[in-house]
């Protein structure tokens, strides 16, 4: 078997079948994508193995339609990252069970189930938030802490996450925290609209239009693009409004200071250092290879713990033998 990091990560069975997993020019024997995030899925029109809320998410975000599809060697498991998103378990010809999990988080919320991880041969593992340093607060404190700080706060407040996912989040917290209004762009309504059509959750917001003008108690929900710092800059001057910064990078200090933030919160969609640890355990794998992120410093990690691991780079291959 090979594992390798090229155009997204690639699996070659012991038949000879190309598994290529979250490329942007998918080009396998089998092609498979996680979830609707614009580094997993294709750039162009595509047909994958997917759940059918990722391929309407990611046909709604992008001109181009992500098609679905199944295949008896692929199981799709919830993978707790963002509505839609799948973990893939590999079964090979000699029995080998290879798991990718995308991206991943272990903790139940909102609407979504945490990811509960299989037993596998090979597990290739996300590591964005791999090193020690980067573990959050138990979620139902941060949670509380984040609605109360919503209730407190008088001004208008931008609150800044990516459109989806934690975008979606936002706007659940803002609607608990009895804002006045709570707006947010197309590029998120988008994105509700697909997801209200397949889970039990509705998003009770207004589109944020120009002629709009915000007000003391409002909240407004935006996406996370630099290409529209100055105008967000400017709304908050002229509005008085309060920018909140949410991601599991604001466990580092630095991250209010980079992002120009009033205040930040550690709120993520990925599992915490300690949580992929607990992750691996349940796993149990012969071989860990790490990807994305810290994945030099997990790997490292998981080799002193006693895990045969590695960390992928684009280009490398790995050889092991079941």
């Amino acid at each position: 078997m090979t594992v390798q990091y090229r155009d997204g990560i690639e699996l070659t069975l012991s038949d000879g079948t190309r598994v290529v997993c979250d490329a942007d020019t998918p080009d396998g024997d089998v092609n498979i994508v996680t979830h609707a995030h614009g580094d997993h899925y294709p750039d162009g029109e595509a047909t994958a193995v997917c759940s059918s809320l990722t391929a309407e998410i990611a046909t709604a975000r992008r001109d181009d339609p992500l098609y679905r599809t199944t295949d008896d060697r692929v199981e799709l498991l919830p993978a707790g990252h963002v509505a839609g998103s799948r973990a893939a378990l590999v079964t090979d010809p000699d029995g080998t069970r290879y798991l990718y999990t995308g991206d991943i988080c272990t903790r139940p919320r909102f609407y979504l189930d945490g990811f509960e991880p299989p037993s596998a041969d090979v597990l290739i593992t996300e590591a964005t938030y791999g090193e020690p340093g980067y573990v959050f607060p138990e979620h139902d404190t941060l949670m509380g802490d984040i609605r109360t700080w919503l209730r407190d706060t008088d001004d208008p407040v931008l609150l800044m996450g990516y459109a989806f996912g934690r975008a979606q989040k936002l706007q659940l917290l803002a609607n608990q925290s009895d804002r006045d209004r709570v707006f947010t762009t197309d590029a998120v309504v988008r994105v509700n609209e697909a997801i209200e059509a397949h889970l039990d959750v509705t998003f009770d917001v207004q589109r944020y239009e120009d002629e709009t003008t915000l007000q003391s108690g409002d909240a407004l929900i935006l996406p996370m693009t630099s290409g529209r710092i100055n105008w967000i800059d400017k709304l908050a001057e002229d509005t008085g409004a309060v920018k909140a910064g949410f991601s599991g990078w604001a466990v580092d200090r630095s991250f209010k200071f980079r992002g120009d933030y009033d205040v930040t919160f550690p709120l993520s969609d990925h599992c915490d250092f300690e949580e992929l640890l607990d992750m691996v355990a349940a796993v149990d794998p012969d071989q860990v290879y790490t990807q994305h992120g810290s994945a030099a410093e997990l790997a490292e990690h998981l080799t002193d713990e006693g895990y045969e691991a590695t960390s992928l780079r684009r280009n490398q291959f790995s050889l092991e033998d079941f």
